[in-house]
């Protein structure tokens, strides 16, 4: 299973999963995720996915660039 990091509130993380956001125990995600992050479900605990993170920011910086120019 995969998500995004939307944002982290005291002891949960809100991940969205399938366009639906749920919140998880900050316990079974891995310390070094960030908003925004491409997670993955790997034996129980959120870890971020480093190639599919960086893969979605130039995608919506493409995005961002193309809506943005003169």
């Amino acid at each position: 299973m995969k998500g995004i990091v939307d944002r982290f509130e005291g002891n949960i993380v809100v991940i969205e999963i399938n366009g639906e956001t749920q919140d998880i125990s900050k316990d079974i995600v891995n310390s070094d995720v960030k908003v925004s992050d491409v997670v993955e479900l790997v034996n129980g605990k959120w870890v971020s996915r480093k190639e599919e993170t960086d893969k979605r920011k130039k995608e919506i910086k493409s995005l961002m660039d193309s809506v943005w120019e003169d």
